[in-house]
């Protein structure tokens, strides 16, 4: 070649020019090759990419500067250029033959990432996912349905009218909304609220040893069987609560043997205000009770179903007569009197066959039976006799007539003056004389039995409900207005109607219902 042919090549490949690249790559051959294999193949799993590259795309290793070929000036020259060596190609190493490919396993679809190319292998760590938006709960309300479309032949203005004036009541759509119940809550009957707070504020003392004894606040019971619903509460009164004093009221409600013979109880017990252990003494009455009601429940279930009123309240009197020597005999063990660990007692018994409506009460002691039919109360109280109508033999040193008169007694002088001095040592017989105040009467025993009828409520109170139900006309108005309906109220319902509170009237309450289907 000649001195003027070679000059361009001087200037392209002149070891004192500077390199145009912008900075050297540390790729290598194998790096490149790598990239290009996983450009042509695609993601493992996916179909292959299309393999044709535009014509417009340019080598990654090439600068993005002008073309330094095209940048150099042509020599002058008029003879024929000759055609320049083209560099030797660089050799390429052949691929290594690899086995047949085999199929990749299913791997499980992974949702696009953005900003990440489709050739671009997969994250294997773990990937965080943003949680779900949360729905806000709706309401749905039906909408009431659109207007009809107004003919071809009627008049816009007259239907913007139609629209503007007010529908009639009869057609006005409707629009339900579904209002959730609001809870129960305590109220109260009269003029004015209690004094008390509606709840319970302080809790009985206890003392180590004694925590079985622990009596809880409030307790709630029910049931079903044959054709009768039981509700049954005790709740502590609001002059406890504030005082911090357990609830002397007892329930205990029990069911003796199965099926159409089994025999409901339920026991209310209420202890003497002014004792110690009244709740003690209570609770021991329902347990004894219940226990003698167990043992004779299968002939009491059968008294009940045939109709033996005479068996069953000579039967039931012994029970309770046995009940009250039990307490008794505890008082000694406590060594207090007797009138200081008793209580009242109150019971009901409901047989669990449906084709007997007979319902019993029977008890000893203060309290109420009511009964709701066709929407007013009754009081079904037994009548006892008056204490001065109570008759009987008489006893010695009490009852008995008064002493004859004595003959009179001889002149202490004689008609001249003489008084007479002998003692002839004749003593007489002391009067009745009684050393302790005669015991009160003991409390009648109270039995009755009667037939229920479909709609009726039955209502066994102590005489913490008993007595407003009977000096408070607005509670049993209340309580009736809302007992008188098919359905009997739930556990939580009956608790708030029990506890609607009346001033005056702060005692423990202790009610039993019983619906009739």
């Amino acid at each position: 070649m000649t001195q003027q042919g070679d000059s361009w090549w001087d200037k392209l490949y002149d070891e004192s020019a500077p390199d145009t690249a912008p900075t050297v790559s540390g790729d290598t051959l194998d790096d490149h090759f790598d990239t290009a294999t996983r450009a042509t193949t695609g993601p493992p799993g996916g179909p292959p990419p299309d393999s044709v590259i535009p014509t417009d795309a340019k080598s990654p290793t090439r600068p993005a500067g002008p073309d330094p070929r095209a940048a150099a000036p042509a020599p002058k020259s008029t003879a024929p250029e000759p055609v320049p060596p083209t560099a030797p190609p660089t050799p390429v190493a052949p691929p290594t033959p690899t086995a047949a490919p085999v199929p990749p396993a299913p791997v499980p679809s992974v949702p696009p990432v953005p900003g990440r190319a489709p050739w671009e292998a997969a994250e294997t760590g773990p990937r965080t996912f943003p949680a779900p938006p949360v729905e806000a709960p709706t309401v749905q309300v039906p909408v009431p349905p659109d207007p009809p479309e107004p003919e071809k032949g009627q008049e816009p203005e007259k239907d913007q009218e139609r629209e503007q004036s007010p529908a009639a009541p009869d057609h006005a759509p409707t629009v339900q909304v579904a209002v959730p119940v609001p809870r129960p809550r305590t109220g109260f009957v009269g003029s004015r609220p209690p004094t008390y707070e509606p709840e319970p504020t302080a809790l009985p003392v206890a003392r180590p040893g004694e925590l079985a004894d622990v009596v809880a606040d409030t307790v709630l019971d029910g049931a079903r069987y044959g054709t009768c619903t039981l509700r049954a509460v005790s709740a502590r009164g609001d002059s406890a609560r504030f005082r911090g004093e357990p609830r002397r009221d007892a329930l205990l409600t029990a069911r003796f043997g199965h099926d159409e013979a089994a025999l409901v109880l339920v026991a209310v017990a209420a202890g003497s205000r002014a004792a110690e252990d009244a709740h003690l003494a209570a609770a021991d009455a329902c347990r004894w009770i219940a226990e003698a009601v167990c043992r004779s429940h299968s002939r009491l279930s059968e008294d009940i179903r045939s109709g033996r009123r005479g068996d069953l309240k000579s039967g039931l009197h012994r029970l309770t007569d046995r009940t009250y020597g039990k307490l008794r005999a505890r008082a000694t063990e406590r060594g207090l009197a007797p009138d200081e660990y008793t209580a009242s007692l109150r019971c009901l018994l409901l047989p669990a066959d449906p084709d007997c409506r007979t319902r019993v009460f029977f008890g000893v002691g203060g309290g109420g039976l009511f009964r709701l039919r066709d929407g007013a109360w009754q009081d079904i109280e037994p009548l006892l006799p008056e204490r001065t109508a109570v008759t009987g033999a008489p006893v010695v040193g009490f009852g008995s007539p008064p002493a004859a008169p004595s003959a009179p007694s001889a002149p202490e002088a004689t008609e001249d003056g003489d008084r007479l001095t002998m003692d002839l040592g004749i003593t007489t017989a002391p009067g009745p004389l009684v050393e302790e105040p005669v015991p009160p009467p003991a409390e009648p025993f109270r039995f009755r039995a009667s037939v229920a009828r479909s709609g009726d409520t039955l209502l066994l109170a102590s005489p913490g409900l008993a007595e407003p139900m009977r000096g408070e006309p607005d509670l049993a108005r209340e309580l009736a207005d809302r007992w008188a309906g098919a359905e009997p109220p739930g556990l939580a319902a009956f608790l708030a109607d029990t506890q609607l509170r009346v001033t005056g009237y702060a005692d423990d309450r202790t009610g039993v219902a019983v619906w009739e289907a």
